[in-house]
């Protein structure tokens, strides 16, 4: 696309950059079904969306896929908004910088990227670095929960004015029959060492002859292929295959019909900005079970009274998730209060077009700073 110098983009028209997988079923992520569903929605708020889905192994990518993605930015025209995921744009600020001046670039942060479990030292420290240069080359940085902004802002040096946030909204859903009323647990997430699964399988197994449970772990296993294995391994070792279940990715009507068979959603995880299927499980008046880390306090919040809708356990103390499932199976006086504490946030959730309209609120700033290529 040739552009002639200092053409303007057409009102409200926003470039969304994604990853080149970000629709594959077999990797369902909470970022790729934000990113997707807000492109989805932001034509009701007034915003074109054009897509731009760049293959490459981001956050990290090969030459190749870093220059593709310049070539891609480079055809923009002057002055366009661009709101890139953070999983692309975060680690190559080389790539954004010569572009600072010429778009409105945003850049929507799902996870800070020195935050994955399991990178080397040295590899999260230069990703981290990468980031920091990254952000700061744009004009707007999205985070999606408080305590993500806040972080960003603290640990970056950005500006209080230049984070916004667009929390994940939720869609309304019927109350889940659940099973027994205590038995059926369900963890929905990738089967990743940062979301933990093998903490869930610790804490199981002493109570696998205590208490009548089943548990489905919901989610894909080829990020982590290794670690995938080694805990099927482990669940296989100790005689339970038939009651941890790997159920693999799973979407739409399928996931419903496994939240619609829960009795407590679990979480296990070592880093979470937000955790969406926290408010997903909420929905349906599913109360969950999760580590109170980075933002999990605040999708999880709190009912019209005032109690939390579930258990909220240490990160850092592997045997509280063990405790509190005992608590869970054991008494039936807190799993009631837990359940009516789940209707009761069920009615306060806020669905995605609040995220629509925070999004363009930013985009909207955006799009009338003053500019000059």
């Amino acid at each position: 696309m040739t552009t002639r110098p200092g053409a303007r983009e057409t009102p409200r028209v926003v470039h969304v950059v994604l990853p080149g997988g970000i629709a594959d079923p077999a990797a369902p992520s909470g970022g790729n079904t934000y990113d997707l569903r807000v492109c989805r929605d932001l034509p009701a708020v007034g915003w074109r969306v054009r897509r731009l889905a760049v293959p490459g192994a981001w956050p990290r990518p090969d030459p190749a896929a870093g220059a593709g993605l310049a070539r891609r930015l480079a055809e923009l025209p002057d002055g366009a908004v661009v709101l890139f995921d953070g999983l692309v744009a975060c680690g190559v600020p080389d790539v954004l910088a010569p572009e600072a001046t010429r778009l409105r670039m945003a850049v929507l942060v799902h996870l800070p990227l020195a935050d994955e479990t399991g990178l080397a030292p040295e590899v999260a420290a230069e990703l981290d670095a990468r980031e920091r240069r990254a952000l700061h080359s744009v004009r707007a940085v999205i985070a999606t929960s408080e305590w993500a902004a806040g972080r960003i802002r603290t640990h970056h040096g950005l500006a209080a004015s230049r984070v916004a946030v667009a929390r994940p909204g939720v869609d309304a859903a019927p109350p889940a029959a659940g099973t027994d009323g205590a038995g059926g647990l369900l963890c929905v997430a990738a089967v990743t060492p940062r979301k933990g699964q093998h903490r869930l399988v610790d804490a199981l197994l002493p109570l696998a002859d205590e208490f009548p449970w089943t548990c489905d772990v919901v989610g894909g296993t080829g990020r982590d292929a290794r670690y995938a294995g080694e805990l099927r391994q482990k669940v296989r070792r100790s005689g339970l295959g038939g009651r941890i279940r790997f159920a693999g990715p799973r979407s739409g009507a399928e996931l419903d019909a496994y939240y619609a068979a829960a009795d407590l959603l679990v979480l296990t995880s070592y880093a979470e900005t937000y955790g969406m299927v926290l408010t997903e499980a909420l929905a349906r008046g599913i109360p969950v079970l999760a580590t109170a880390v980075d933002g999990v306090p605040e999708a999880v919040g709190t009912a019209p009274d005032g109690s939390v809708p579930g258990l909220l356990v240490p990160a850092g103390e592997p045997a509280a998730i063990g405790a509190a499932l005992r608590a869970w199976f054991g008494d039936a006086g807190l799993r009631r209060r837990l359940k009516i504490s789940a209707r009761g946030r069920r009615a306060m959730l806020e669905g995605w077009e609040m995220t629509s309209h925070s999004l363009a609120e930013v985009l909207e700033r955006l799009r009338d700073e003053p500019w000059s290529p």
